[in-house]
């Protein structure tokens, strides 16, 4: 039986950025598993806090890599490609102003985080050191975004699961020769996670130019041409505060649950690799949306559009179905891998099931995001999200007095409906304003 060709495509693009997705949590989960394995659970907690950190520092730019991907798989569609380097140009030339500026602010950044999120005195000396390392590698994390970006867009799937399995590749060896072998602790899991991440972009700009872009192809008065800086401000703002947004709710998870204690930090940091690993994989399906929604877009052709949703719904909730089922089975497995802690091994696996049940539930605000992203139609996700933030302090405050640690991953949950909700309700809106520009209504036909 021969398999429907927008499915095709979808799976085409979205296996290798899967595999590409999963890759990227591999540097959180390294650090996570060993510090889990080092004697005092406050190193564990350090590097978490730690990690919290500069996830909410580079997620707070993650407008870097959905903006790019947007606008080059716009300008792939029209077959545009002078205005796809530039496109380009702008964002790695934003990527490492902004990568220049977080260096030379990185002692206010790290004081001010690590208060905020109120881990004890031992956590932060800990999280300390790792943050005090793992910053230098800023410019080259933030330029990662918009070379991902370029790949995803051009729909070259495979060259970035190369560069992402190459960053985990070198951060694992790395990270075992430096704090198993030389002892470096805390210090070596940082060294090990900047390396790769300056590996990572040295590789991608490389094989970039191997594939055919070229610096010449980018006109200085097209680069800097105020119509496409405004519209290119305006699709950051609203990303930027979107994923502001997405930073402030785990921010705030986090924060609640160090104010709990150093046994439910430890126990939410290994429960919380659980929503990455789902996050990751099922992203590789919103992934795949964004850059053939944008094709789409940018082809005017409004039956892929529609094609695009059906196939990528079914396939993305397939694969949620598969890793809710993963943890059902192997949730404790998991967990065991994680950290050799009894204590919490035991916690952890108290909260598990609200992990089985949350891929059910987020898949459908990954892969909106995806079709919103691919349309640039930033504005739609920056109020869901503001609208979805609001719900989740309400009821993390609520649950939590109530409910403990349950009431918080409850909150959690709550929070990727409401994601979902306010996106699924603005989005007959998409196509009509993506599509409405098209000249003649044949050219918004698809051939397939």
């Amino acid at each position: 039986m021969e398999i429907p060709y927008w499915y095709r495509r979808v799976f085409l693009l979205a296996i290798p950025l899967i595999l590409s997705n999963l890759t990227e949590p591999l540097l959180s989960m390294v650090d996570t598993i060993l510090s889990g394995h080092l004697p005092s659970p406050a190193v564990l907690g350090g590097v978490a806090v730690g990690g919290i950190f500069f996830n909410s520092i580079y997620w707070s730019f993650a407008f870097l890599r959905m903006a790019t991907t947007g606008l080059v798989a716009q300008s792939h569609g029209a077959g545009d490609q002078d205005q796809l380097m530039h496109h380009f140009g702008r964002a790695l030339i934003t990527a490492l102003l902004i990568g220049v500026l977080i260096l030379a602010l990185q002692k206010p950044l790290i004081s001010v985080a690590l208060a905020l999120l109120g881990a004890s005195p031992e956590v932060h000396r800990n999280a300390l050191v790792y943050c005090s390392i793992r910053i230098w590698s800023a410019p080259a994390a933030l330029a990662n975004y918009v070379i991902l970006g370029y790949l995803l867009g051009r729909q070259h799937a495979r060259t970035a699961l190369l560069v992402q399995a190459v960053i985990s590749v070198v951060n694992l060896i790395l990270a075992l020769a430096l704090v198993l072998w030389w002892h470096w602790g805390v210090a070596g899991i940082a060294t090990a996670t900047m390396t790769a991440e300056w590996t990572g972009c040295i590789l991608g700009l490389a094989l970039m130019l191997a594939m055919g872009a070229r610096p010449i192809h980018i006109r200085y008065s097209e680069l800097v041409d105020g119509g496409s800086l405004r519209r290119l401000f305006a699709l950051n703002r609203d990303i930027f505060l979107r994923t502001l947004s997405l930073v402030a709710a785990y921010a705030w998870f986090t924060r609640t649950g160090a104010r709990s204690g150093n046994a439910i930090l430890a126990a939410n940091a290994v429960l919380i690799n659980f929503l990455w690993i789902a996050a990751y994989g099922l992203d590789g399906f919103a992934n795949a949306t964004e850059a053939l929604v944008g094709e789409a877009v940018g082809a005017r052709r409004v039956a892929d559009f529609r094609a695009v949703l059906k196939a990528s719904s079914v396939s993305a909730f397939t694969v949620a179905a598969a890793i809710s089922f993963l943890y059902l089975v192997f949730g404790r497995n998991i967990i065991a891998a994680f950290t050799n802690q009894e204590t919490t091994r035991l916690l952890a696996a108290q909260f598990l099931p609200w992990l089985i049940v949350l891929p059910l539930v987020a898949v459908w605000s990954f892969l909106l995001d995806g079709v919103f992203i691919g349309a640039t139609r930033a504005q739609e996700l920056r109020d869901s999200m503001l609208i979805s933030l609001a719900g989740f302090l309400g009821l993390a405050v609520v649950l939590t007095a109530r409910f403990g640690n349950h009431g918080l991953w409850c909150a959690m949950l709550a929070f990727m409906a409401l994601r979902a909700t306010t996106l699924a309700l603005r989005l007959p809106g998409i196509e009509r304003k993506s599509f409405a520009m098209a000249e003649d209504p044949a050219e918004a036909l698809s051939p397939k």
